[in-house]
Parts: C-alpha cells; sequence; structure tokens
C-alpha cells in the first residue's frame, strides 16, 4: 500500500554490522565474522534503547548495514519486541529491511513481512554478470531475479539498489540496463552513482569510474527514463512511484529527528547529535558519544540534507537574500512561496549550490 504523508516524522535506524563479504566499493561499517555474537548484540541494542527513551511515536524503523538479512529469525524478533516494548509504533509504520540475494529466501522473507517488515530494500547493483563481478557481489544475476520475483511474492513496498557509472559504461547500455530493470515493475528505484571512498579497496587499487562529464550525461539520462516512466525523481538518486517514497529516508532530508543504535548509528533529537563507535566491541564497551550542536550548525546539516530533495520546497528564512539571488542568477535553483528547490543544473552543481547558500 502507498504510504501516507506525514508533517512530523520520527525515525529509529537499527545498524546491523555484519556481512557476508566486504565489497570493494563499500565504505559503510561493516564487518565479516564467521561467528555472530547475537547475545551481545541484543544486549548492545537493548542499553541503547533504554538511553533514548520517547513518548513520540515512529513512523519508520529501518534495519540498515551490513546485511541485517542475515539476522535469525530468532534474533529479529526478539529484537522486535524490544523495540514494541519501548516505543510506540505509528499505525501505519514503515519498517524497511536491507536485503542482499545471496543473504536471503523466500521463507526468510515470509518470516520478516510476519515480524512486522513492511518493506524491502534489496541490493542487486547491478544487471550485468561481469559488473556483478567487477564490484564484488557474491550473488548471480539468475538469483538476483529470482530474489525480486520472490519479494514481490510477499511485499507490496520494494525498493532496487542499482549502481552506475562504472567504469566504461555507456549512456546506451545504461539505458538499456535501467529499462531491465523497470520490467520488474516495483514501485522504488536507488540508483547511485559509483564513487571512489577513500579507506575502500577500490581506493587502494586507485580504481577510476567514468570522466565527470560522462557522469553527468549518465545521470541526465536516468533521470528521463525514470521520469518518463512515472517515477517520481524526489531525491537526487531516489525514484519512486507516487505514494512510495521512502518515508524514513525523508526523515534524513527533511531535517526531522530520529533515533540511532547499534554499532556506527547517528541520531539527532533536536540539538543533540548522538553517534555510536564503529566497531562492534568499542560500542558494546564505551555505548554512544553525545555532543550539543548550534543552531548553525543544525540549519547546515539541514541544508545539506534537504537540498538533496527535488519536489520539496526547502524554507529560506535562514539563508542570506543575497546568497538565493546569486543561486537563481545561475540557474541552479527555482523559488517558490514556499521556499526553494535545486535545479536539473544544480543538482550537477550541488556541493557548489551549498557551499553558495551556506556562506
Amino acid at each position: 500500500m502507498p504510504q501516507k504523508k506525514h508533517t512530523e516524522l520520527f525515525g529509529l535506524y537499527v545498524h546491523w554490522p555484519y556481512c557476508l563479504s566486504k565489497c570493494p566499493y563499500c565504505d559503510f561499517a561493516s564487518c565479516v565474522s564467521s561467528h555472530i555474537d547475537e547475545d551481545s548484540l541484543i544486549t548492545g541494542y537493548k542499553r541503547d534503547i533504554q538511553k533514548f527513551q520517547t513518548s513520540r511515536p515512529i513512523t519508520s524503523i529501518f534495519f540498515g548495514g551490513g546485511t541485517p538479512s542475515l539476522m535469525s529469525i530468532s534474533f529479529f524478533n526478539n529484537l522486535m519486541e524490544l523495540l514494541r516494548q519501548s516505543y510506540i509504533f505509528a499505525p501505519d509504520i514503515e519498517i524497511s529491511l536491507e536485503a542482499n540475494p545471496d543473504a536471503i529466501t523466500l521463507k526468510k522473507m515470509q518470516d520478516f513481512a510476519k515480524a512486522g517488515v513492511n518493506r524491502l530494500s534489496i541490493g542487486v547493483q547491478s544487471l550485468n554478470t561481469n559488473d556483478l563481478k567487477f564490484l564484488g557481489r557474491r550473488h548471480t544475476l539468475q538469483r538476483a531475479i529470482e530474489c525480486i520475483y520472490e519479494a514481490k511474492q510477499v511485499f507490496k513496498n520494494i525498493n532496487m539498489d542499482l549502481i552506475y557509472a562504472r567504469p566504461h559504461q555507456s549512456v546506451e547500455s545504461w539505458q538499456k540496463e535501467l529499462q531491465k530493470a523497470l520490467s520488474f515493475d516495483l514501485p522504488h528505484y536507488s540508483l547511485y552513482q559509483l564513487t571512489i571512498e577513500q579507506g575502500t579497496v577500490f581506493f587502494h587499487k586507485k580504481q577510476t569510474t567514468v570522466s565527470e562529464n560522462q557522469a553527468k550525461r549518465l545521470y541526465l539520462a536516468t533521470d528521463t527514463i525514470m521520469d518518463e516512466s512515472g517515477f517520481i525523481p524526489y531525491e537526487i538518486s531516489n525514484y519512486a512511484k507516487p505514494g512510495f517514497e521512502c518515508r524514513h529516508n525523508m526523515t534524513y532530508w527533511l531535517g526531522q529527528d530520529y533515533i540511532g543504535i547499534g554499532p556506527a548509528a547517528h541520531g539527532r533529537l533536536n540539538l543533540t547529535a548522538t553517534e555510536n563507535p564503529k566497531s562492534i566491541t568499542s560500542w558494546l564497551k564505551n555505548g554512544t558519544t553525545i555532543e550539543q550542536l548550534t543552531p548553525d550548525q543544525r540549519h547546515i546539516e539541514r541544508v545539506l540534507m534537504g537540498l538533496r530533495l527535488k519536489h520539496h520546497d526547502f524554507p529560506i528564512e535562514n539563508i542570506p537574500q543575497q546568497n538565493i539571488q546569486l543561486a537563481k542568477k545561475k540557474g541552479w535553483i527555482i523559488q517558490t512561496n514556499l521556499g526553494i528547490r535545486p535545479t536539473s543544473q544544480g543538482v550537477l552543481m550541488l556541493n557548489q549550490l551549498i557551499q553558495m547558500l551556506i556562506q
């Protein structure tokens, strides 16, 4: 079912730190282990939950990682029970789970759905066998396709992750791959450009991507195809059928509050910033670091996130008028009675646009 819109969103992020292998492009906090100590993890989650008590209804929960579909169903049920006992769930709460095709089965999807998951995000990353290998993905193309059809038996709200701007990728080959992805008729697609992040295997191997001009061409082609296919390009990398925008991620992009539990999880509660250590051992031992932000710091964060939204007006009361006029003159934003939003050119120049507006 399409998600209802909320004027006030309040999210809960749960970080699961384990993966079956580490992808060469990934800079997320995750690790590979032959033994998962679920008893220690549940103790750590419980401590975080107790630390962040609230009477505000939770509008979304996002299980990210790592590969949270690796959780045993008994562990997931125990964790969900803890969350239900500790927080008020909104009646139409969105509960998302990230999954990799090689780390979930149809039976496990059914079990997750029974436990409360109503949105599945599948990390496909490519519909090309050679590029799956290049990206270090464990699953085959056949398994990815099987996983999508299995998910459609269980969930109405499904997202597919794909990575483009891969080395030597042409606009034509990406258009063909994207049309193949659209043929699965999913309500949401997250389409990310490949970037080489410091500390990753690709970074150490000095892996290159496409040129900046080619990346722009690929982005514009993506936007055109998704728009013509009836998808709302509501954020730079995210496209949804009407009503299927990811509510949890909208919480971030709209600058609203959220709780983060688990290793590496962050949270924002008004002007309070919380951060957990990335190391599982350090998280279990030391717990959460809390920092008080200034109004200016929180405003800058909101600008950084809010200007990623392409179909939502960002309020301008704290942005100098001369900065707005300069951005308009360059054609990077449009202004409405409710605020500003980036143009297509503004999206391509987003870093410069943000710097211009927060000076």
